[in-house]
């Protein structure tokens, strides 16, 4: 009996196995979750970009702008004006365009467009023959917020108009003639300005003034008999020496004609 009493008591151990090797933690579900939600987030961004206008992007920058105060009152949203004061949802509501801003905006794009076509056309019919060619050495063309340009200035061995009259050279026919043909790709009102070099001091009446209104004058009544529909034009001006394109008042390049196409918008 002794002997059973003094015995070491038997401590069995269980070892608990988990199959499949165990847990090797979560960590990476959680970087990638992180990854897929950034992509998503750049994916979004760039669809935005696409499909929004100007004005609707300054205005989610302002909503987001972190200069643009915004004051919750303490009832969680409940309420009037959905728990702001009236001050404060004037300030921190984004400038969302109506859907005028936003026809306009296509609008002048279009327009844009258009003229840049006009231009296009104008520019590349040099190739089409000699006489076309030497006749566009007169020309330059440019757009700007006014509008697309056509100038048509003097060269030193071929001028516009006879010397010191309205009387138009063949050259200036048949730049008439071909602008007559392509303007009416688009239906932008025209403007007609004439310009005129300086004349020395010592001449008793400067003729400028009325030189290049009777030029203006005369190259409206160009477009008319070829064929351009007058009620489009809209101002014929003459300037005389008032804005030179050359710094030297008496330079031949300072006679020129400048043919506007406005915008509409």
């Amino acid at each position: 009996m002794s002997r059973q009493n003094n015995a070491a008591p038997i401590i069995v151990k269980r070892k608990k196995v988990i199959a499949g090797g165990g847990h090797h933690g979560g960590a990476w579900k959680v970087a990638y979750a992180d990854f897929v939600t950034a992509m998503m987030a750049f994916f979004l961004m760039m669809w935005l970009l696409g499909a929004t206008t100007e004005s609707q992007r300054r205005g989610l920058a302002d909503y987001f702008n972190p200069s643009v105060p915004v004051h919750r009152i303490a009832s969680g949203g409940e309420g009037m004006f959905g728990g702001t004061d009236i001050e404060t949802a004037d300030q921190a509501a984004p400038a969302t365009p109506d859907d005028s801003d936003t026809e306009t905006g296509i609008d002048t794009q279009a327009e844009t467009e258009s003229l840049e076509d006009l231009q296009q056309r104008l520019t590349g019919m040099g190739g089409e023959s000699a006489i076309l060619n030497e006749a566009l050495r007169h020309v330059v063309t440019r757009l700007t917020d006014e509008g697309l340009v056509i100038e048509i200035f003097d060269l030193p061995d071929a001028p516009l108009f006879v010397p010191e009259t309205d009387e138009p050279t063949p050259v200036t026919r048949r730049i008439i003639d071909v602008v007559a043909q392509i303007f009416p790709m688009v239906v932008n009102p025209l403007a007609i300005e004439a310009h005129t070099r300086s004349y020395p001091v010592v001449q008793a009446n400067d003729p400028g003034w009325t030189l290049s209104a009777a030029r203006a004058d005369r190259v409206r009544r160009l477009l008319d008999a070829a064929g351009y529909d007058p009620a489009r034009i809209s101002r014929v001006t003459g300037h005389a020496d008032r804005r030179p394109a050359d710094p030297n008042p008496m330079a031949v390049r300072n006679n020129r004609l400048e043919l506007i196409l406005l915008r509409r918008t």
